[in-house]
């Protein structure tokens, strides 16, 4: 099927989805604010045009070329059934290796973060830093970076495609890597790691979005989640181990010598990474069925769609805060995120505090604790895949809790919560002379446990809930965490000495188990939060209409078939 015609307007677009009922205009009685109708009213022309695009990208087939004199008109292609080059048909072995570098560039951006973490004293030395607040710079102004990364790429990455961000924002972590390493001055070490961290939240906001760019099935593309949120955790904590030997033997430039090593290694499977976003996919085509013929009246949706600095600047570039600020899902999901991220990273104080301080450990082997921390983001990856196979096993039987959108993710998050408040707990209360070392280091395994698995349901939730919009809602959630993760430090030093180490933990682990209750209420009202939500909203009428707009061609096809075969007879 080809359809022609100029492109509407996003404003009329949205008239015709309103007087189709696929827009839910809020009563007249409902007061409005000024802030309310122009968020409302860009939400409604942001979805409408999102879900048109994906809508035309896959129901609509390549055109022939014509050879008529006549003007052409504008003929819009999209994917065939089948379509070898649309991502989701791609091989398995392809979509695996994609996996694959998503998880190496993401173990990079995550190991940088934390890289210096046990050569902070060697740093001090050095540039004869002093006060405690400026020795957590090196780890926060990365972090700040990470905040400030996610509004960009997350939402280019849905305008301009996956691979040139991700290439892009690598060759320049690189760059900023090996500055670092050769920074002169602590001032220039800090907008250094800036630029890095700002760079490195590239993969940590778009992954997400290529993986949904392959995997159209939610059971493959939840594993393929699963495994990426296994390895976030391999970087931030194998850095301390490089930082704790290394700094001590070689100096504190080599930790960075060595992350650029890494990266370096990386870029050869990195250059073989290709686009995955199908829109761009078709413009590329479009452009080739353009030259070879000659036919200028080709197009892919994407290239119709509203673009320009002032769209940018409106709507794509606002959409992570929008839906931050806006949507009540994003929003619960972000405040959890943002307090486990931030006590993820106030143990890359705490833990030198316990170990170095109580049990008079070396760097290199304070490094080491943090190993269990990482035993437990394995065992929750083997916890995942016990419940999606147990989840399938459900599905197959059509037991009714399988048909609650909750009901796939959630459960998830009500085991790592109380694990990961266990871990706070024992922390806490084990880390004392007479207690022999081991045992507060063995807390790292339900802490890791619980953080991971806590990450692997809310984010599947997001994603499938948000699903085109993942990137951006993801792209959300790593902003405010990440600005947690950069901000809570700086309270930790304080905190412990104030508190002492059993209640400052536990002041951490009262708020988690508060926090605890957040993928409860998803579970409970997860579908008045998706009803209330403009995007999830739209995304399931446009969806209905589609389904019914299908089984209306089928009907169709059906009849023609039927009177084809009554002629014959």
């Amino acid at each position: 099927m080809i359809s022609s015609g100029r492109s509407s307007s996003a404003s009329h677009r949205q008239r015709e989805a309103s007087d189709a009922g696929l827009i839910q205009t809020p009563p007249s009685s409902r007061p409005q604010n000024f802030l309310s109708r122009i968020v409302s009213g860009i939400d409604q022309a942001d979805a409408t045009e999102r879900y048109d695009l994906e809508e035309k990208d896959n129901r609509v087939s390549p055109p022939n070329s014509s050879t008529s004199s006549v003007p052409l008109p504008r003929k819009i292609i999209s994917w065939k059934d089948g379509d070898p080059e649309n991502p989701y048909n791609w091989s398995t072995t392809r979509k695996v290796n994609i996996v694959a570098v998503g998880m190496l560039v993401v173990i990079n951006s995550t190991m940088g973060s934390s890289l210096p973490s046990n050569a902070i004293p060697i740093i001090s030395e050095y540039f004869h830093i002093t006060s405690p607040s400026a020795q957590i710079l090196p780890i926060s102004m990365y972090l700040f970076g990470y905040v400030l990364g996610p509004l960009l790429f997350g939402p280019l990455s849905e305008s301009y495609g996956r691979r040139p961000i991700m290439i892009g924002t690598f060759f320049l972590f690189t760059i900023f890597t090996m500055a670092c390493a050769l920074a002169p001055n602590f001032p220039a070490l800090l907008i250094f790691r800036l630029l890095v961290g700002i760079n490195a939240s590239s993969p940590i906001s778009v992954t997400g979005g290529v993986y949904a760019d392959i995997y159209n099935d939610p059971v493959t593309r939840g594993r393929a989640m699963a495994i990426f949120m296994g390895g976030t955790c391999v970087g931030p904590l194998s850095a301390p181990l490089i930082s704790g030997f290394i700094a001590p033997a070689l100096g504190w430039r080599w930790v960075f010598w060595i992350g650029l090593i890494f990266a370096g290694v990386s870029w050869a499977p990195l250059l073989w990474l290709p686009e995955t976003y199908g829109p761009v996919l078709l413009s590329n085509r479009a452009a080739h069925l353009r030259k070879t013929t000659g036919n200028l009246n080709i197009f892919a949706p994407f290239e119709l769609e509203k673009k320009g600095w002032k769209q940018m600047a409106t709507v794509t570039l606002t959409r992570p805060l929008r839906m931050l600020i806006f949507e009540l899902i994003v929003s619960a999901t972000c405040i959890y995120f943002s307090l486990i991220y931030g006590i993820f990273y106030m143990y890359f104080e705490a833990y030198p505090i316990v170990f170095e301080g109580i049990y008079h450990q070396s760097p290199g082997i304070s490094g080491l604790m943090f190993l269990p921390i990482g035993g437990g983001a394995l065992l929750s990856t083997a916890v995942f895949f016990w419940y999606d196979g147990f989840l399938r096993r459900a599905q197959a039987q059509h037991k009714p809790w399988t048909e609650k959108e909750e009901s796939r993710r959630l459960p998830l998050a009500f085991l790592g919560g109380p694990l990961l408040v266990i871990g706070l707990f024992w922390l806490g209360w084990t880390s004392r002379a007479s207690v022999p070392f081991y045992v507060p280091m063995l807390a790292g395994i339900p802490f890791g446990a619980g953080f991971v698995l806590i990450f692997m349901a809310l984010l599947n939730y997001l994603t499938d809930a948000y699903e085109i919009f993942a990137a951006s809602a993801m792209a959300a959630a790593s902003c405010s965490r990440s600005l947690a993760g950069a901000v809570l430090p700086f309270a930790a030093k304080p905190m412990y000495n104030k508190l002492g180490v059993p209640w400052a933990s536990s002041l951490l682990g009262f708020l988690s188990l508060a926090m605890c209750v957040i993928p409860w209420v998803f579970s409970w009202q997860g579908q008045w939060l998706r009803d209330g939500s403009r995007f999830c909203t739209f995304l399931k009428e446009k969806k209905a209409a589609e389904l019914a707009e299908l089984e209306r061609q089928r009907s169709t096809r059906e009849q023609v078939v039927r009177s084809d075969v009554e002629e014959k007879v």
